[in-house]
């Protein structure tokens, strides 16, 4: 049955969109998705989901909100599951209303799914509360959207003036001059603190401060521009004091992070929780290899190798994914030994309730050759190395010339990740970025590939590349691409670490 959801994405941060909003999201045969939803929480849509952007921002509209109610009713009637995804919550100040009234209108089922509105977030996120005890014990939320100066207003701007606890004001940037005026005007005092929060919740996020009589010169010098909430009133002056957001290590940090969409999520989530801007650029994409027979003939016959060496995570889900296609009991894989590169990859193992018998202690295959030659008599030894189609035979053929028997098989492929779901490859190219994360040799050479990287280092020249191990940074320099710095632990957590070092000098 069609159903139409209008959903609350929240004010930025994907991470306060609701529960109930994700499970909409994730029914939905259609997204309609507008230009204050993080299109990072596209994540939660099916694949195989319609995406509709219907972006408004001032001056600029995708379709008149006339239009994007008739797009509701029509992908309703045609029998559609609908996830409308409206910035904010879709009842204040988001029009949700009036597409509600138009679904209601053509007779066709919706849900209301509440979001965290701007108007709490943002101050939250800037370290403001908008009430406190013996400070604040009220807060209005007022449109800015209209000129207070126009005949007809529909607020009452002397009653804000007098209002004696916290004033939000949304969308009001444009107009913070005449709306700072109006209020004088009607007797707010010219030293009541003011703040006005730019993205808040995001990396993006940036705040001015100042007073009614000071705040619309230090706007205008700040270069502020829409989204912004603006707070007026005394719990501003706890900003000093509680501002959390702004405080953590990587905050106005823009950090790009290369790895695939399926790979990308601890390292987004770790930069993200350090306060980095992140911008999501996968440069490759993980897809099955061209001829699959080599790799489904060697899982049938585990019990012929003495050795299963994992060089990659993506390399245990691939062997798993065609294992399990062969046998249905794990006990199957047999009394093989199992050897890995890294401690991520062990990891990754290990969820497949299996124990790893061999772990270099630097996590290169070239550690894993020569250590494992220093243990393990190879000599007529059995090997399975399922690993990416592009990798170099380096580990195999050392192997083989410790005379081992190897079968060094494609288990997955890696091909250029072309879709910018997110946009984000335009902001880089827009804006730049402070850092770009390589975190596979494969990482460099499509991100070269993908973007002109001499003109972007020559628009943007402060930016810099980190490297997350020695064949990875060799990747970099053959396309003579400056690493500013390589991880001294070759994981993820040790690219973080290495990060925080470089910001720290």
């Amino acid at each position: 049955m069609s159903k139409v959801y209008l959903i609350g994405a929240g004010p930025g941060d994907p991470g306060l969109i609701t529960v109930r909003g994700a499970e909409c999201l994730r029914q939905a045969d259609v997204v309609v998705y507008d230009y204050l939803a993080n299109p990072a929480l596209l994540r939660y849509a099916r694949a195989d989901a319609e995406l509709i952007y219907v972006g408004k921002s001032a001056g600029q509209h995708t379709l008149t909100q006339e239009e994007i109610n008739a797009l509701l009713v029509e992908k309703g009637k045609a029998g559609k599951v609908v996830a409308r995804l409206k910035g904010g919550d879709p009842y204040v100040f988001g029009r949700g209303g009036e597409e509600a009234a138009a679904l209601a209108k053509a007779g066709l089922p919706f849900e209301e799914v509440p979001g965290i509105s701007s108007a709490l977030a943002a101050p939250a996120y800037a370290g403001i509360p908008v009430t406190q005890r013996g400070v604040a014990t009220a807060f209005m939320v007022i449109t800015g959207h209209e000129d207070p100066t126009k005949p007809e207003t529909q607020v009452d701007w002397e009653a804000v003036a007098k209002f004696f606890g916290t004033r939000v004001i949304l969308m009001g940037v444009e107009r913070i001059g005449v709306i700072a005026a109006e209020l004088l005007k009607h007797g707010a005092a010219q030293d009541t603190p003011v703040a006005m929060v730019r993205w808040g919740t995001t990396g993006q996020q940036q705040t001015v401060t100042g007073t009614l009589a000071t705040i619309a010169a230090a706007a205008e010098q700040a270069g502020f521009k829409p989204p912004a909430v603006t707070i007026i009133g005394e719990v501003v002056r706890l900003r000093e004091t509680l501002n959390w957001f702004e405080k953590r290590p990587l905050f106005g940090r823009r950090i790009v992070v290369t790895r695939s969409r399926e790979q990308a999520s601890e390292l987004v989530r770790q930069l993200t929780d350090l306060g980095a801007d992140v911008l999501e650029i996968p440069t490759i994409r993980i897809t099955a290899p061209k001829d699959l027979r080599p790799m489904r003939e060697a899982v049938t016959a585990m019990g012929t190798y003495d050795w299963l060496i994992f060089t990659s995570p993506n390399g245990v889900d691939a062997f798993f994914r065609e294992f399990f296609r062969a046998h249905n009991d794990l006990r199957e894989i047999g009394p093989v030994r199992i050897a890995a590169v890294g401690q991520g990859t062990a990891a990754k193992v290990r969820e497949y309730r299996l124990d790893v018998d061999f772990i270099p202690k630097e996590f290169t295959t070239e550690a894993l050759l020569r250590e494992f030659r220093k243990k393990v008599d190879c000599e007529n030894l059995k090997f399975l190395l399922p690993r990416a189609d592009l990798v170099d035979a380096t580990l195999a053929r050392g192997l083989e010339d410790a005379g081992g028997i190897v079968d060094d098989l494609d288990a997955y492929a890696t091909v250029p990740e072309t879709d910018d779901k997110h946009g984000h490859r335009a902001r880089l190219l827009a804006e730049g970025a402070d850092l770009v994360t390589f975190t596979s040799s494969s990482t460099v050479v499509n991100f070269c590939n993908l973007l002109d990287v001499p003109a972007l280092m020559k628009k943007f020249p402060a930016m810099r590349f980190v490297s997350i191990g020695p064949q990875t940074t060799k990747a970099a320099q053959e396309r003579k691409l400056p690493i500013a710095a390589e991880a001294a632990e070759h994981t993820i957590a040790g690219l973080v670490k290495t990060i925080l070092e470089l910001g720290a000098r």
